[in-house]
């Protein structure tokens, strides 16, 4: 078993430790990535702005997520449950007893290599674990590496094993921590990452939430949600703008209730609820126990407490999930996208895309009744109102045409 040891103060995770990591999952085939936030770096002190411990344990689980690999990559809190400063040596020693047959890895930046020998206790460091460096510039390669390479095998009898990605983020912690505190820097970040970063106000950001542009409404959006969910998000969204050109309703709107529309998509019942009576909305016996109806619910009202989104945003959220009985045309739409978006795949949708294009309360019907047979299929209940809704188009004339 291969595993691979990346620590760092993760201050804040960038995109060159996302493609870091990345690379040295590929290279080494590593069988497992353990991400290690260091709680007191030996080497230097933590910049006075540094965010809390939670938080940055936080933006490491984003970073993980991000590398869509659950069962190779996880966080680890090894080094933040220690005492004291976070030597390298200790870590690899636990981690040692912890899995005795494994072979590990230890990943490190360019700087780190060339100064590997002076760090506390480098006998140790090489005698449990190989040594994967990686620099983030051209001039990183084997007229760096090589020389100090060759003394730490000579010296130590150390594994090692060197890679340049020119493709590299390049930049550092300290200059991305500034760009941050100016209202820059977003592009260096996992969008993820930012939107954390921004909703918790961390690193001197002072962003307005109620009024945000909406590159910063994704990345808020998506901090919300699992990273395997962004893609239907950003499907969500496009399909939504697509079908507001197309029937005359307001695209921003649209845009913005398809980047939000499924922000609590991963709370549990017990926080949508605490939500919702937070927000004073009043929910049936069927609601209060089944958790997929309240995402919608809740969704709403984050965008427009949080967001402040207005109430056609916050309406075409709400209804998104059950549909109801006479939807404005945002509502439907969102609703539509939300079922039939680019990345959906089930029979019957190419139909469905179809009518969305040539009538929209046709499509919307379609939805709804096929909706209802799979509830109906699977034995479970249908809220009433998307009973409601159906029954609203069939009185109004709508049918499905061949």
């Amino acid at each position: 078993m291969k595993i691979g040891v990346y620590g760092g103060t993760f201050n804040p995770p960038h995109l060159g430790h996302l493609a870091a990591a990345r690379a040295a999952i590929e290279a080494l085939e590593l069988d497992k990535l353990l991400l290690i936030p260091a709680a007191v770096p030996p080497h230097k002190d933590l910049p006075q702005e540094t965010p809390i411990l939670e938080h940055r344990l936080a933006m490491v689980e984003k970073m993980a997520d991000a590398l869509r690999l659950p069962q190779v990559v996880e966080v680890s809190r090894l080094e933040v449950e220690r005492c004291g400063k976070s030597y390298t040596s200790d870590t690899l020693e636990a981690l040692h007893q912890q899995y005795p047959d494994a072979q590990l890895w230890l990943l490190m930046g360019t700087d780190m290599f060339l100064t590997l020998h002076q760090w506390h206790d480098p006998g140790e460091i090489l005698k449990l674990a190989g040594i994967c460096a990686f620099g983030r510039k051209e001039q990183d390669g084997e007229e760096i590496f090589a020389p100090q390479r060759a003394f730490l095998e000579k010296q130590y009898g150390a594994k090692v094993v060197t890679m340049t990605l020119p493709d590299l983020v390049e930049i550092s912690s300290t200059q991305l921590r500034e760009r941050l505190a100016r209202g820059e820097g977003g592009e260096y970040l996992h969008p993820s990452v930012y939107g954390y970063i921004l909703m918790n106000g961390l690193y001197g950001t002072h962003a307005d939430l109620k009024h945000l542009e909406v590159p910063e409404l994704r990345a808020c959006s998506y901090s919300m949600v699992k990273e395997k969910r962004v893609k239907h998000i950003r499907g969500t969204e496009e399909e939504a703008v697509r079908l507001a050109k197309r029937w005359g309703a307001d695209e921003t709107m649209a845009r913005r209730a398809g980047i939000l529309h499924d922000c609590t998509k991963y709370l549990e019942l017990d926080e949508q609820l605490a939500l919702c009576r937070r927000y004073g909305v009043e929910l049936d016996e069927l609601e209060q126990r089944a958790v997929k109806l309240l995402h919608s619910k809740t969704g709403a009202c984050i965008a427009r407490a949080v967001f402040g989104e207005p109430d056609e945003v916050f309406w075409a959220i709400f209804w998104h999930t059950t549909a109801k009985a006479d939807m404005t045309t945002l509502e439907k739409i969102l609703y539509v996208a939300d079922y039939m978006e680019p990345n959906r795949d089930f029979d019957g949708v190419e139909r469905l895309r179809e009518l969305a294009y040539r009538d929209l309360d046709q499509a919307l019907l379609l939805g709804i009744e096929t909706t209802i047979q799979e509830m109906r299929d699977r034995k479970l209940p249908v809220h009433k109102n998307t009973i409601q809704a159906q029954t609203w188009l069939r009185e109004h004339g709508v049918t499905i045409e061949d």
